[in-house]
């Protein structure tokens, strides 16, 4: 991940402490959407639709509450920058409620399913607190095209260890803490200390940051999310990514059906999820390289035909042939990292083409509502799988049995976890192919910048 000095304008250490928050954004997107479905469908007796729209509510409040909280920290002003304080925020409180959300009270049913909502929404809120402020920092620590490329690869690389953490070590955890309901409650306790630490450790890692002053616009919040609309660089790689989280969250949520109905072992759900995230660990230099040779956007749509073509190819997995399912997930796995540091480089170059057009600084506002349909991609994802599974008659248990699906359900788990990625990953593609911004874009706009003035 080295660069030339004259891109580099930030230290190590300043990469690795912005970095390390997000293990804790990677655990909290991973773990909700790799146990919670299956957690109310199978341990709680939750219906799956029922279970789906627990999941899917809070993330919709997300729609609302991420564009205002990026409004709030793009206007607070502090010792601190705009973005610190919120995060601090979001450190001290997440990590409580999320312990919370895998301690089910006895209820089953309906009445555990409006437990779970209520804490869900406070978790979904208190993370918002603090992602949309993290997330908007990487536009506003340098100025540089390329730098913005190595500050997302160490904040992908520990979002690709925080995602191990939450993937690999939870069902680990709900094992060691003795299976069942009092397993979940256990992992819950352990992997919100883990968030605490983290986050709180970026909020302090982040001390060098360069502060900027804080918006004193007065600009209605409606018209700030039209300019949104009408940053046509920002909106097509909005809408190429959204459609991809849709694909990535329907097969997280059915890693845990996968691996114990269609592989017929439960034990594989932690090896499948190392072998879809680890990859980013190996590839994430490589993807760098490629970024600086070939583009952002070349780079971006190698992996996402790489995540495509193992979609399709894992519709014709079965337990017999493991060693093939699991190189087709690593395969997965490496275009998977692309498709999460390619975006969120080039998410930044899409405000700075914002900035030098309008000249005001709106890092917040873009940040909270990519951030709101991330949230929700993340939710509807699962959702989409569920109402996968209820229409295809898959039967909920309680306990965690497995039992003797119909046929129609196993193929509904099949759909929901590799066609419908791959079908979504393809669509997405219709949308990069019209994306048009490059560093000389950005180096031309600047100079028409400077012209007017």
């Amino acid at each position: 991940m080295k660069e030339k000095n004259s891109d580099r304008t930030l230290s190590i250490g300043t990469y690795l402490g912005y970095g390390i928050g997000s293990v804790g954004t990677g655990i909290f997107s991973t773990v909700p959407g790799l146990l919670l479905l299956s957690f109310m469908v199978r341990y709680l007796q939750i219906p799956a639709v029922l279970a789906g729209t627990v999941i899917l509510i809070p993330r919709l409040w997300d729609v609302i509450t991420d564009p205002f909280a990026g409004t709030l920290s793009d206007r607070t002003s502090s010792r601190w920058g705009a973005r610190r304080p919120w995060m601090l925020a979001g450190s001290l409180t997440l990590p409580i409620v999320f312990a919370l959300l895998f301690r089910v009270p006895t209820q089953t049913g309906v009445s555990a399913a409006w437990y779970l909502l209520l804490i869900y929404i406070l978790c979904t809120t208190f993370y918002t607190i603090y992602q949309v402020p993290y997330v908007s920092m990487p536009a506003e620590m340098t100025e540089s095209y390329n730098e913005r490329t190595t500050i997302m690869s160490f904040r992908i690389a520990f979002l690709t260890l925080g995602i191990l953490v939450g993937g690999a070590l939870a069902p680990e955890l709900i094992a060691a803490g003795g299976g069942g309901r009092e397993g979940y409650a256990v992992m819950g306790i352990i992997v919100g200390l883990i968030l605490f630490a983290v986050m709180i450790g970026s909020f302090f890692g982040t001390a060098k940051v360069p502060v900027v002053e804080s918006v004193a616009s007065t600009v209605p919040f409606r018209e700030q999310m039209r300019a949104a609309g009408e940053n046509k660089p920002f909106f097509i790689l909005f809408a190429a990514y959204i459609i991809q989280v849709l694909g990535i969250g329907a097969m997280l949520a059915g890693v845990d059906f996968y691996s114990s109905y269609i592989l017929g072992d439960v034990g594989l759900t932690s090896i499948l999820f190392v072998c879809l995230i680890g990859p980013a660990l190996v590839t994430m230099p490589l993807w760098v390289k490629v970024g600086r040779r070939f583009g952002k956007l070349i780079g971006y749509i190698i992996c996402t035909v790489l995540f495509t073509v193992g979609g399709f190819l894992l519709m014709f997995s079965s337990p017999d042939n493991l060693i093939f399912v699991y190189l087709v997930v690593f395969i997965m796995g490496a275009g998977y990292a692309g498709t999460q540091l390619f975006p969120f480089s080039m998410l930044p170059d899409t405000i700075t083409a914002d900035t030098l057009k309008t000249g005001l600084r709106r890092a917040g506002v873009y940040t909270g509502v990519w951030t709101a349909a991330d949230k929700a991609g993340f939710a509807v994802g699962p959702a989409i799988f569920a109402a996968i599974l209820a229409f295809t008659g898959f039967m909920e248990t309680e306990g965690g049995v497995i039992i003797d699906q119909p046929a129609s359900a196993l193929l509904g788990v099949r759909i929901g976890f590799s066609l419908l990625p791959a079908v979504l990953m393809a669509l997405s593609l219709f949308f990069l192919r019209r994306y048009k911004l490059d560093p000389e874009t950005v180096a031309a706009l600047g100079a028409a910048e400077v012209e007017k003035k």
